[in-house]
């Protein structure tokens, strides 16, 4: 089956020439170069990924706002930005906004495809997974509903991305357990730099202390990785 991608690029050349190497892949590719035409095409039948550059013409920003509509319509449809914007600050705010990658530019391509790839592999295994028996993953307040991909603290639901998820899952499935960042986007089924991951589980972090101010239940272990407290596991 022929995977659908938006392409949301705001120069012709440029998006002409994505979205030809992402048709010579085998993919179906719908280019818009604005926000506005870009919203019109998902907004009936969401594709099976999307690429969208931050700055759209006229709006600075108009990536973002397209990204936020996007996630609002599918929690699991999977997001990559592609910009010439190479700031930090976007690259967290993109992140905030629920996209699942944020890369630049002057990647190849064959590493693009590479994280288009592994994002529909995991995209696919949610799909099967959502036709099973609701599996759950208990750790004393934290409840993970392997199915529905939903988290729970305190009984208080928390709006994650499927990266995030994922990334969660790894860490609370075995408490104590050290992971590291290449383990974390192995469970993600992405691929990442490690700053990415770093802003993924900042995230994640600042998500929980939304509704439980004194949440420290991810460790940092400091050029190693990541774990989950065994104490908030009732180990």
């Amino acid at each position: 089956m022929q995977r659908r991608i938006v392409l949301v690029e705001d120069e012709p050349a440029i998006r002409a020439n994505y979205r030809d190497a992402l048709s010579r892949r085998g993919y179906a590719v719908d280019a818009y170069p604005d926000r506005a035409s870009a919203w019109a095409g998902c907004r009936d039948q969401s594709p099976d990924l999307a690429i969208i550059d931050v700055g759209l013409g006229a709006e600075v920003d108009g990536g973002f706002d397209l990204c936020r509509d996007l996630r609002a319509q599918s929690p699991t449809l999977p997001i990559i930005f592609l910009t010439a914007r190479d700031d930090e600050t976007d690259a967290i705010l993109g992140l905030r906004l629920g996209a699942d990658d944020y890369v630049t530019k002057d990647m190849s391509l064959s590493h693009l495809f590479a994280r288009i790839a592994a994002l529909l592999r995991r995209a696919e295994a949610y799909r099967e997974q959502a036709q099973e028996k609701d599996e759950k993953l208990q750790r004393g307040r934290l409840t993970l509903n392997l199915d529905r991909l939903t988290v729970a603290w305190c009984e208080q639901y928390l709006d994650l991305t499927i990266t995030e998820f994922w990334m969660l899952h790894a860490l609370a499935k075995r408490p104590g357990h050290i992971r590291s960042r290449s383990q974390l986007m192995d469970a993600a089924n992405t691929v990442l730099d490690d700053n990415t991951v770093t802003s993924h589980i900042k995230r994640i972090r600042r998500k929980f202390e939304a509704i439980d101010p004194r949440f420290e239940a991810i460790h940092t272990l400091y050029g190693v990785g990541y774990r989950w407290d065994p104490h908030e596991a009732g180990e």
